[in-house]
């Protein structure tokens, strides 16, 4: 009949889904074993990497940082100015037999540098027992004095220092010096005109006339007048200039800028005034031209005592 359903082959259709279940199945497993595989090489290098690193700190640890080879025999301290090198050693936290090479170098220069009275410090391993510091020191060149009031009701004095940069500096335990600051015998120049309250332990003083002053203090000593006289004080409460005292009594203003041509100028007035027998009471450098400067008379040396034979004469017999 025309109108009967020709009848499909099931047998085959039923190889043909069982075919690709087959391959689906396949799949599936092709990629669980690359994933184990992978999964297992990764935790296998993870693991090869920490044991090989772990061994490694064990190296270290036991032929290096532990080794007694590398043990701290002597300590180097050397520093350009006054501290006692034993107190510059315990200030660093390093003592003898410990180990060179686990040593932190960056927490011993911490451990100095936090000293108010430490500028700057080096430091070094030398190989394979010694380890050394080096320590500039923050050098005093003025000192402030400052009148304060005594338990007692009195009046007494504070000293402050400075150093080049104008960091008030703090009192120091004598004990912590090789060389008491006291026996020195270097007299500094006292900064006047300053208000108390700017005086604040390791504050630095900024002000352009107190810069001014630790500058000149510090080009006077190479200048052409070191040795001729000293600087006594310098005044720094006046605008745009500052005056230093002499130890001879002269007063000499400068202006804030350029102190070593004012020094060398202060020279050719000073070789002037020995040549008219005269010494410098008072000059204003911080005038470019026609430098007005007042003279004194040149105090004349004391006579000699007279050495003649001044025994009366004896009378003599007639």
């Amino acid at each position: 009949m025309w109108f009967k359903r020709k009848q499909r082959n099931r047998r085959f259709n039923r190889r043909h889904v069982l075919d690709v279940k087959l391959r689906s199945d396949q799949v599936r497993a092709a990629r669980l074993r690359l994933a184990t595989t992978a999964l297992a090489l990764f935790l296998g290098t993870a693991l090869g990497l920490y044991l090989f690193w772990r061994a490694g700190e064990w190296a270290l640890d036991r032929f290096v940082y532990e080794n007694s080879e590398f043990a701290i025999r002597r300590i180097d301290v050397q520093t350009d100015g006054v501290l006692a090198p034993a107190q510059l050693q315990r200030w660093a936290g390093v003592a003898l037999g410990a180990n060179l090479i686990a040593l932190d170098l960056a927490e011993v220069k911490r451990n100095l540098e936090m000293v108010p009275a430490i500028a700057s410090v080096s430091v070094e391993r030398i190989l394979p027992h010694t380890l050394k510091i080096y320590v500039t020191e923050r050098r005093p060149v003025a000192q402030v004095i400052v009148p304060v009031a005594t338990a007692t009701g009195g009046f007494g004095v504070s000293v402050f220092k400075l150093d080049a940069a104008g960091d008030v500096l703090p009192p120091l335990d004598a004990r912590f010096y090789t060389v008491r600051p006291a026996l020195t015998g270097i007299s500094l120049p006292v900064l006047t005109g300053l208000n108390a309250y700017q005086l604040v332990i390791g504050r630095r003083l900024e002000t352009p006339q107190v810069q001014a002053a630790l500058r000149l203090i510090e080009a006077f000593r190479h200048s052409p007048m070191a040795g001729l006289t000293d600087l006594q004080s310098v005044d720094v409460s006046q605008p745009q200039v500052i005056v230093a005292t002499t130890t001879d009594g002269g007063e000499i203003t400068f202006g804030l800028d350029d102190l070593e041509q004012q020094l060398r100028r202060w020279r050719e007035i000073y070789d002037l005034g020995r040549r008219l027998n005269r010494r410098i009471a008072a000059a204003d450098l911080a005038v470019q031209n026609n430098v007005p400067v007042r003279w004194a008379e040149i105090a004349a040396p004391p006579a000699p005592p007279d050495t003649a034979d001044t025994k009366p004469s004896r009378r003599k017999n007639v």
